[in-house]
């Protein structure tokens, strides 16, 4: 049974709110302030009462909503594992009283990690345009200004390699088959474990590829070859393991047992075609020399990550999502996206004006992006929406009066503070964790992005507030 919050308060709870009450920074008192908001409180309600079918009438009480919300946020705001939380919290009088636990039981790390889970990437972005809106009605941000960048928030995966992901998916598929022999026996097909064998052709790769000359070469396919066939010989195995466990030779009378079986059956299912396609691609580099092959997985575990290359010197290549970073005054960000495949930049800056129309009610006087944001077509179709003002260079014109254009005073000031947005990515990785998502899966990613940015959101807001009642003091 859940609860929106605790109704009742113990006095020795009264007395812990007393004794931290001169430690409070002033932006933690505005955003404790802002995090009592209903609707708030009413969302991470609404998304804990689906963990179950019954979840909000019967079983033993859990932990309100209103706590759930705040040590997540806290979490991200700080940087924090879930250890950490459970830690921090625990120990600190201060941090009791923000997340609303006062004198009661702090939940442990396994059990915010679930519930968290029950917080999904849709509630996590109800919850940024609740905050979005919240530093409306309080006069922080009014839409007058937009700016816009994107980014790459990378998976939690090593870096790839051929060999690698062929010692990868040699592994889980061996470990999987173990598990599935430890509750089956020895009936059906036979497992033999080749992690050894494949281990020591990885090394041998590792060595070999250091000589770049013919004859390394050589000696390098063939090394790949030999490591290419041991996977094979292992997905071999898994599909025949696969195919007793649906005959129902490799089975258990008890029923738990049985289940776990299931389980295992499907993680060997989905496993199987990534090691089979990790398998083609390196037959077509290695041996082939094609190094463009359709639907290239440079994980097993995180299929879905992608090959984004953005110029950068310090780091060419990046493995995981482009993220859209979208704000308007005081630092605040209006809107986020991760999106599922890389679009090009310059087809992101019309949505992203129509976004804030919807978020404010009004289209923005001055909309400022990078040269990557250009089109002739996204500048015109934004003037037509009713900006003012659009500044988005164009490094490659070739046009006087373009030129003359981007020399202007307010051209050059727009960039000037279009820079920021810069500041606000670098701030976002470093404080807030988006340099690297912890969580797994697509709907992982959103929800670290989304909680970063909210918990971002939560310190400028509080920053701006505390400031505004300082000047009014």
């Amino acid at each position: 049974m859940i609860e929106a919050r605790r109704c009742q308060r113990s006095f020795a709870e009264v007395f812990i709110t007393e004794q931290v009450d001169e430690f409070w920074d002033d932006w933690m008192r505005a955003v404790d302030q802002v995090l009592d908001d209903e609707a708030l409180v009413a969302t991470v309600y609404e998304a804990l009462g689906k963990r179950r079918a019954q979840s909000r009438t019967r079983g033993r009480l859990g932990f309100p909503a209103e706590v759930v919300l705040r040590m997540l946020l806290l979490k991200h705001i700080r940087q924090w594992s879930f250890a950490s939380l459970e830690r921090e919290v625990r120990t600190n009088l201060l941090y009791r009283e923000f997340t609303r636990v006062r004198g009661g039981k702090v939940p442990d790390a396994k059990t915010l990690g679930r519930l968290a889970l029950a917080v999904g990437p849709e509630v996590v972005a109800s919850v940024h345009q609740r905050v979005v809106a919240i530093a409306e009605e309080k006069k922080v941000v009014v839409g007058r200004k937009m700016r816009v960048d994107t980014t790459v928030v990378e998976t939690n995966i090593h870096y790839p390699t051929d060999s690698s992901l062929l010692g990868d998916g040699v592994r889980v598929l061996t470990r999987l088959m173990k598990k599935v022999t430890a509750i089956t026996g020895r009936v059906g097909a036979t497992l033999r474990d080749r992690t050894r064998s494949v281990k020591l052709r990885m090394l041998a790769i590792d060595r070999a590829s250091r000589n770049k000359s013919e004859p390394g070469k050589e000696k390098l396919k063939t090394l790949y070859q030999k490591l290419l066939a041991t996977t094979g010989r292992v997905v071999g195995q898994a599909k025949r393991f696969v195919a007793d466990m649906a005959a129902g030779v490799k089975s258990s009378a008890d029923v738990m047992q049985q289940a776990v079986l299931g389980c295992l059956k499907k993680e060997l299912e989905g496993m199987l075609p990534r090691v089979q396609q990790v398998i083609r691609q390196t037959k077509a580099r290695v041996l082939e020399g094609d190094t463009r092959t359709a639907g290239k997985l440079v994980s097993i575990f995180e299929p879905n990550t992608e090959i984004i290359r953005k110029g950068k010197a310090s780091k060419p290549t990046e493995f995981g999502k482009l993220v859209k970073i979208q704000e308007a005054e005081q630092q605040i960000i209006t809107d986020y996206e991760v999106y599922a495949q890389r679009p090009s930049d310059r087809e992101l800056l019309v949505p992203a004006i129509q976004v804030h129309q919807e978020r404010f009610g009004r289209v923005p006087d001055l909309v400022a992006a990078d040269p990557g944001f250009y089109s002739a077509e996204a500048e015109t179709t934004a003037k037509a929406l009713g900006v003012k003002r659009v500044s988005v260079p164009n490094g490659g014109t070739k046009s006087a009066q373009r030129k003359q254009e981007q020399k202007k005073r307010w051209f050059k000031k727009a960039q000037k503070w279009r820079t920021g947005c810069e500041g606000r990515i670098s701030v976002l990785k470093r404080r807030h964790g988006l340099n690297r998502c912890r969580y797994k899966g697509d709907a992982g990613m959103k929800r670290w992005v989304g909680l970063g940015v909210i918990g971002d959101n939560l310190i400028n807001l509080g920053v701006a507030l505390a400031r505004s009642k300082s000047k009014t003091e």
